[in-house]
């Protein structure tokens, strides 16, 4: 027998698949997008999560690719971030003649710079939302404390035998370029 108000197996099915939707988009976003980005201790686990958002594309790849990057941007500021700042005031008052016309003007204008430059290795895009409302993507990003860590002792290890490789090399280098430009100059 089947449930009162289903017309067939596949419309109660579509219900039930529609009713669950439902449910799940009244539980608003998840706990992640309002907690934010920073340096968190979860599980004994210590990592960098960064949230990036993006609200108006209509291209999905596009706004989910956009998101994530600002996600792994985020992540990047925790690290290192210059910010230029440089405010410039200025107020007079006038008076004229008698004594009665006063005139004053004042401007205020401000300008702030931020730049941040940092090449983070092990960052990795955990978790995806999407707010059907607002149309706004937004991605969570992790960078392990451990896993950065050891990608850290790589890259001085990596920049070490480069640095030697270059130091051995250098001088040979450097006559092949003469050579070259030697068949040149006679050329």
């Amino acid at each position: 027998m089947k449930p009162r108000g289903c017309f067939s197996n596949v419309t109660c099915g579509g219900m039930a698949l529609i009713l669950l939707l439902a449910l799940t988009a009244c539980g608003g976003p998840p706990k992640w997008v309002k907690q934010g980005s920073g340096a968190f201790n979860e599980k004994d686990t210590k990592a960098f999560y960064g949230v990036g958002s993006v609200t108006g594309v209509k291209n999905e790849p596009l706004a989910w690719d956009t998101a994530e990057n600002r996600a792994r941007a985020e992540i990047a500021k925790t690290f290192e971030t210059y910010t230029g700042y440089l405010m410039r005031d200025y107020a007079a008052s006038t008076t004229a003649g008698d004594f009665t016309r006063n005139t004053e003007e004042q401007n205020v204008e401000r300008a702030i710079k931020t730049v941040t430059t940092t090449t983070l290795s092990g960052v990795r895009p955990i978790e995806r939302y999407k707010d059907e409302k607002t149309s706004t993507y937004y991605v969570l990003t992790k960078l392990n404390l451990e896993e950065m860590k050891n990608n850290l002792e790589q890259a001085k290890e990596l920049n070490a035998q480069v640095r030697d490789f270059v130091r051995k090399n250098a001088d040979k280098l450097f006559e092949r370029l003469e050579k070259e430009e030697d068949k040149r100059a006679n050329h």
